[in-house]
């Protein structure tokens, strides 16, 4: 078909001799055709503004034209098509299925998988991304640590210095006092940027990773996973319930499909879609009911959620409780500092202004009415230098660098381990946690689905192999298992096996009949119309499907799939071999619900078939399929054997004092034989109380509830809404609660949940984009290390707690005392920034780095309110910075006369002391309650490479940098003693934890943390 108008007139030149080319061969081909046929046709085709004329061409002769694709689109138009839901641009194509022609799709086969093709349509309509905005650089994170009012103060004070040294001493000597700390506040900044901008970006790819999504698509006739990212216009996408509609596109084919379109529209009431009222489905909304085909017509800028995305900026700075806990410990600290600092500062002024502060030559610094102004505004900046100086040192900004430390190495170290973070909090709010509710299927189960006993009534296949049943019985059992089904079997020419797609139970199923049942899926579904479907819902647990036969007769039969006493409860009689039909009456069901708890009790999910045929007059008058009065086709046991290691990881969790809870929709005979298998129940335990029924505790009174709700430990025939109570319940008796969950009605217990966990291979995009932490593997044993990984981060950052504030008190007490005392200070400033790094940011790497050790499952969960400095912490700082400032203060009033050396030595002994204690110390801060502080060390290379970048940094301190640091060279007698009172800390440290303490919290009388 060519169309020839005057949309075309601002087409290139090539296309436009195209064009001409063709007009010229059709008016040939017209005058050969007339004198032969008058099959040729006129079509009038309307357009939105211009009228064409199509004319059909021979189909023989069109090898002899160049084909170029997509000529036929205008791209504005099909790309507003969905978007103002326009009928009559849909209508002006011919429909969906004639804009499948155009856009050289088959509905069946989908788009060629050629890489060449692919890239063709991305050339033609654009790829399915958007633009991001604009993320913050290297310089942004500079700016903003350099708007730290202390650090200005600083700066301010170092350019005084500087301008008034250059003047005093000129510019080769005057300017090392006033440029050695705006080196140091340069190097300190720029080591906090760098590591900010770092994390940034980590925390930018592991947020691309939540965004990339996975879509099933059609493409060469068989179903595939692919990136949302690699869909292209033309492509037929296959949704189910819970999918993420991944562009803008039309409906093609399906059953029973509702779609949540609140993301674009605000509406929130569920939208039906269907092939003539409403084709039309939005990028960014999500299928709450149903499935089918979506033929793609606009993709990523295009579409509206693409230019919605595309302005919205990703919050890389979420603030989770643990940071708000340390910003006000930090403010508290700060004060603290702010009120020590301004004490020696009046201290200094007073002494200097009173004249007994003294040079180096031992002449006093200030006389009245002798002193120039130069030198007084040079002591005075030098003065309020230090004391800014020490509000630095005091403030611990490496408290919230090393939450984002943490969370951004154990956010990375989790992704390898199978688990995607999508919420920061999660990640410490896991470490809390006292009760799991797990599923069943696929996290304590491998979702290996196998099935393995075939029941016809009451005769088992699985005892007569050759049981020979009625060819009406046998197709029926077709009809239920092939066409009911939201599962496909594509059979490739090339392939001797059939490759299904589906769910674990609906590919075993399919699998099932294929192989021992010798169902044709094709000729089932060429042989019948399905008419309607009911698809699976998880609350009602069952499938359904009118189906109306294409023969000569037209039978037309409802089938049910579902739970196994649920569509039994719904028939009246069941089939026998013969074809005969047996009543089922008390003692016949009786015997029915016990081969049905048979197979339960040996861990098999019970899944039954049932039919009824319909007259013409019942279907007319049923709005919905009858779920009375039908024949049981049989039950299917599947086994899906338990994970390996599940039993172990169970007990792991009850030794760490966290509860695990399985919810499951199989019945309470298979859900006691999983739990057993699993370690959730111990045989020897009380079982009566442990397990129950979603109605039977749906049906609880509050009270009642509330009183049973911690000694049940499974509950069976769950729905979403009994998980929901679950969680809430839970939550009231004051638990911290995780819930895995994978279905798209999973989405209101995972928000409630205090940390929600979706199955990254089972889950609907729906249940990821409401849980916190995507479990990739779906395997109970990535949520222990979850779990692992949330202790291990809230232990990570009181490590480091107790690192900083031993350096903050053994800081502002030498330095208050010192100041107090003799009117000086032992550290300048530029060494008080150096200990300021040390303790910050390289102090942040070392010790947020841990990785989480099996020693973290011996303790109990953190309650929701304690303190974030428990009372070991407090016996272990104030025991290091007691020793620190009684060592110190002793060399700062008899260091010259022990040591024999003079002031400036003296006072790079104190300095060098005070570093190493903070090294050695470090090592201390590694196990807060263990003796053996080198456990694991050799697992943590970052933290042996920051001790020793420091020490190296430390002796080029010391040694060569005299002028930058104010220090002296040391000799090797004097090296050895500064070490040997540093490394006093570590048997110092092992006595203090032979030191019982008491379960109250000290720091919850000063509000700390």
């Amino acid at each position: 078909m060519v169309i020839i108008g005057k949309d075309y007139c601002n087409k290139n030149a090539q296309k436009r001799l195209q064009l001409v080319f063709r007009a010229t061969y059709f008016v040939v081909s017209l005058s050969k055709k007339a004198a032969s046929t008058s099959a040729l046709v006129f079509r009038p085709i309307s357009q939105r503004t211009q009228s064409y004329v199509a004319i059909d061409i021979d189909p023989s002769n069109s090898h002899h034209l160049d084909h170029e694709p997509f000529l036929d689109v205008d791209k504005s138009v099909l790309a507003d098509l969905v978007k103002d839901k326009n009928f009559d641009d849909l209508s002006n194509y011919g429909g969906t299925k004639k804009l499948a022609a155009i856009l050289e799709t088959d509905e069946k086969n989908g788009i060629s998988g050629d890489q060449g093709s692919i890239q063709k349509r991305v050339d033609e309509f654009g790829s399915n991304t958007y633009k991001k905005a604009p993320v913050k650089g290297f310089m942004s994170f500079l700016v903003e640590a350099f708007k730290d009012s202390t650090i200005i103060i600083l700066l301010l004070c170092a350019a005084l210095s500087l301008s008034f040294g250059i003047k005093q001493h000129g510019l080769k000597e005057g300017w090392y006092d006033g440029g050695s700390i705006v080196v140091a506040v340069v190097l300190v900044l720029a080591v906090s940027a760098i590591s900010n901008f770092k994390q940034s970006r980590q925390f930018l790819q592991l947020s691309n990773e939540n965004s990339n999504i996975e879509v099933e698509v059609v493409r060469d006739g068989r179903r595939q996973h692919i990136s949302i990212f690699h869909v292209v216009v033309g492509d037929i996408v296959f949704l189910k319930t819970g999918d993420h509609i991944p562009a803008d596109g039309l409906f093609l084919d399906g059953h029973s499909m509702k779609v949540d379109e609140s993301s674009m529209t605000g509406e929130s009431d569920q939208v039906e879609i269907d092939e003539t009222e409403n084709p039309f489905l939005l990028s960014g909304t999500k299928v709450m009911d149903g499935y089918g085909h979506m033929l793609v017509t606009s993709v990523g800028m295009k579409t509206t959620w693409g230019q919605m995305m595309s302005s919205i900026t990703q919050n890389v700075n979420e603030q989770t409780p643990l940071q708000a806990r340390l910003n006000k410990l930090t403010s508290y600290i700060g004060k603290v500092g702010l009120f020590v600092a301004f004490l020696v500062l009046m201290v200094l002024m007073i002494r200097y202004f009173t004249g007994h502060t003294f040079d180096e030559s031992g002449k006093k610094e200030f006389i009245k009415g002798q002193t120039n102004a130069t030198h007084i505004m040079n002591a005075a900046v030098r003065i309020i230098a230090l004391a800014v100086t020490i509000v630095v040192v005091a403030i611990p900004e490496g408290l919230p660098l090393a939450v984002t430390l943490t969370l951004a190495y154990s956010m990375k170290r989790m992704m390898a381990d199978h688990s995607l973070v999508r919420r920061l909090s999660a990640c410490e709010t896991m470490g809390s946690a006292t009760t799991i509710c797990t599923d069943k299927t696929g996290t304590l189960t491998l979702n290996q689905m196998q099935v393995t006993e075939f029941w016809l009534g009451k005769e088992s296949w699985k005892e007569k192999k050759s049981l020979e049943i009625s060819p009406d019985v046998t197709e029926l059992i077709k009809q239920g298992v092939g066409l009911n089904t939201a599962g496909e079997v594509h059979v490739s020419p090339t392939s001797v096996c059939p490759e299904i797609s589906g769910s674990p139970t609906e590919s075993a199923l399919l699998s099932w009949a294929i192989s021992d049942m010798q169902v044709n899926i094709q000729q089932v579904k060429h042989a019948n119309e399905i008419v309607h479907v009911e698809p699976f819902n998880s609350e009602k647990k069952r499938s359904g499907m009118l189906v109306r036969s294409n023969s000569s007769i037209r039978t037309t039969h409802v089938h049910w799939k579902g739970a196994a006493e649920m569509i039994l409860a719904m028939c009246s009689n069941y089939y026998v071999r013969s074809g005969m039909l047996i009543d089922i009456d008390g003692e016949e069901k009786k015997q029915l619900e016990t081969i049905i708890q048979g197979m339960a009790g040996r861990s098999l999910r019970c899944i039954a078939f049932a039919c009824k045929r319909l007259t013409e007059e019942s279907q007319l008058k049923c709005q919905h399929l009858p779920d009375t009065g039908l024949t049981l086709l049989g039950f299917v046991g599947l086994k899906d054997p338990c994970r390996p290691g599940v039993k172990a990881a169970v007990e792991s969790c009850r030794k760490a004092g966290v509860s695990i809870k399985m919810i499951t929709g199989d019945n309470i005979f298979t859900a006691r034989s999983i739990a057993l298998d699993c370690g959730i129940l111990k045989s020897n335990e009380d079982l009566n109380n442990a397990i129950v029924e979603g109605a039977t505790f749906r049906n609880y009174s509050p009270e009642e509830r509330m009183e049973k709700i911690d000694g049940i430990l499974v509950m069976a025939r769950s729905t979403p809404f009994d998980k929901l109570l679950m969680v809430q319940s839970l939550k009231q008796k004051g638990q911290v609660v995780a819930v895995t969950g994978d279905g798209t009605n999973d989405a209101p217990a995972l928000k409630e949940a205090d940390i929600g966990l979706s199955m990254g291979i089972q889950g609907t995009e729906v249940a990821k984009e409401s849980s916190d932490i995507v479990i990739l593997d779906d395997n109970f044993n990535s949520v222990i290390t979850v779990l692992k990984w949330g202790r291990c981060v809230y232990y990570n950052i009181q490590k480091f707690i107790q690192f900083q504030l031993t350096v903050n008190v053994a800081a502002l007490v030498i330095n208050f005392v010192a100041a107090i005392s003799s009117g000086e200070v032992p550290l300048t400033a530029v060494q008080l920034l150096w200990v300021n790094l040390i303790m910050d940011t390289l102090g942040a790497l070392a010790l947020a780095t841990e990785q989480p050790t099996d020693d973290l499952m011996d303790k109990k969960p953190v309650g929701r309110s304690e303190p974030l400095i428990t009372n070991i912490m407090w016996r272990n700082l104030m025991a290091q910075a007691l020793y620190q400032v009684t060592v110190l203060l002793v060399l700062q009033f008899r260091g010259s006369s022990i040591f024999g050396v003079n002031k400036k030595v003296k006072d790079t002994i104190i300095f060098n002391s005070f570093v190493l204690c903070q090294l050695f110390n470090e090592f201390n801060a590694r196990k807060l309650e263990r003796k053996n502080i080198f456990e694991g060390i050799q697992k943590n290379k970052l933290f042996i490479g920051i001790v020793g970048i420091t020490v190296v940094l430390q002796v080029i301190m010391v040694e060569f940098l005299h002028r930058f640091a104010n220090t002296e060279r040391l000799n090797w007698e004097q090296w050895l003693a500064c070490i040997t009172i540093a490394a006093l800390s570590w048997p110092i440290g092992w006595l203090v934890k032979c030191i019982p303490v008491s379960r109250e919290y000290l720091s919850s009388h000063f509000n700390l943390g």
